[in-house]
Parts: structure tokens; sequence; C-alpha cells
């Protein structure tokens, strides 16, 4: 089955004076016919001002991936360094067993994100941060893994550890990145009792018959292989999580 959410229809939701777009119910966005679906939580796509912060916590058992679609950010959360992110780059926050205080900020430009909220398979972990600059494309503009919960994808597990390597999160769930030329093509392949979760950052293109924009999404439950066309040269995030 698949379920299409547009853009246009997404939910807002409030935090501070940042409005988040939002695919799932969200902080004061309540959607009970919209509820997160399996362990994703939410997707929220929100942009911060120059000069500013946008603000969370506390929170536990939960992985929290910010994607950088333009700009730059500093990140500031409790008991971690600050680190830098820039557009393309990614954050991984694996709050573990709690986090008080989490927050991303501009400099003198504004910054656009996507955050995916992923919910924990474990407790008790402490918690960990993860940073990634721009993953490189592939050159056949297929499905990257950007983070996984997977012990296959470990990058710890490999001889040699490559440049645009997952981070790990706490679930078994893989989050993937696609960059496509328009006219072509992606493919992606899991195992049986999966939910995937197309979202078009960029262009258009067609799932299982049907046209999705900038700002789309489509829940794809149950399914084992996906394949995305571009129509333009497109940006595509997948995620990939237990049914």
């Amino acid at each position: 089955m698949i379920t299409i959410r547009r853009a246009d229809s997404l939910g807002l939701a409030h935090s501070g004076t940042l409005i988040l777009r939002c695919h799932f119910a969200f902080a004061d966005y309540q959607a009970p016919q919209n509820e997160h679906e399996g362990r994703l939580k939410a997707i929220n796509l929100g942009t911060i001002p120059p000069q500013s912060r946008y603000q969370l916590g506390p929170e536990s058992s939960v992985d929290i991936i910010t994607w950088l679609c333009s700009g730059a950010l500093q990140t500031h959360v409790e008991g971690f360094p600050v680190e830098s992110i820039h557009s393309g780059g990614l954050h991984l926050l694996s709050t573990g067993i709690g986090v008080r205080s989490m927050a991303w900020q501009t400099g003198a430009e504004e910054a656009s994100f996507i955050q995916f909220w992923i919910l924990a398979d474990t407790e008790g972990d402490w918690p960990a941060q993860e940073v990634r600059a721009a993953f490189p494309k592939l050159e056949d503009g297929g499905f990257r893994i950007i983070a996984s919960g997977f012990p296959e994808d470990d990058p710890d597990m490999a001889e040699v550890i490559e440049d645009g390597s997952p981070v790990t999160l706490r679930a078994r769930s893989r989050l993937l990145h696609a960059d496509i030329p328009a006219g072509e093509g992606a493919a992606y392949q899991t195992m049986p009792g999966r939910d995937l979760h197309v979202l078009v950052v960029r262009g258009t293109i067609t799932l299982c018959g049907m046209s999705l924009a900038e700002g789309d999404g489509a829940m794809l439950t149950r399914t084992e292989r996906v394949v995305v066309m571009a129509i333009q040269e497109a940006v595509v995030i997948l995620t990939d999580i237990a049914s």
C-alpha cells in the first residue's frame, strides 16, 4: 500500500518562533490520523533565520538525524563539543538515556534542514553524536546509505573506512540519499517486513506510476523494493524501517 502526502498538505508545528512543516504529528501539530509510522516518528522541514537558534529537549531513546539542505549550522548539544555542518552535511544525535538540551544555530545566513526522528530499538545506551560532510555523489545516481543501524553497514566492521561512510543508528533502520539525473532512476531492495518512506527534496519523480514533486512524501508499507524515476534532476531521501 502507498500513502502520498503532498507538500501543501503538511502540518505545522511551532518551536519558539520557528515553524516546522511536518509529515507526521509532532509537538503542537496534533493529527491522530497521521501518527508516526513504525519506528519513524517524525519528518520535519524547517528554515532557521540568520543569527537564530532551533532548540529542543529533553529527549531520550530516539535518533535525531538533521540533513542540511542549504546554509550552515553549528550544533550545541549538552555534553558534546560544538560541530559545524554545511549544505549536504548530516548531524546525528542518538539521545540514548537522555539529553536535556540540544540546539542548531545559524550564522549570518539562514539555513534550511530536514530532520528525521527514528525511535531506538534499545534502551540504556549513552548518548552519541556524529557529523558527516556532504556525501560524495554516486556516479550512477543510485541510493547511498547515509545512516544505518544494520551491523553490515557499520564502517567499523569494514577493513577500510571510506569517505562518506554512514552514521550509526540505534535502530535497525536505514536512511539513504540519491541524486538522480533527469530521465534516470534509482532502485532499492530491502528485506520482507519493512516500510519505506520516499521524500522528494528537490525536483520531480515518478513512483508507482504517480508523480511527486519537491516536499512530497510517500509511505510504502510492507514493501521490499522501490524504483524511483527522475522526471527532472531530483534529490530523494529514502527511509527504511521495520513495519
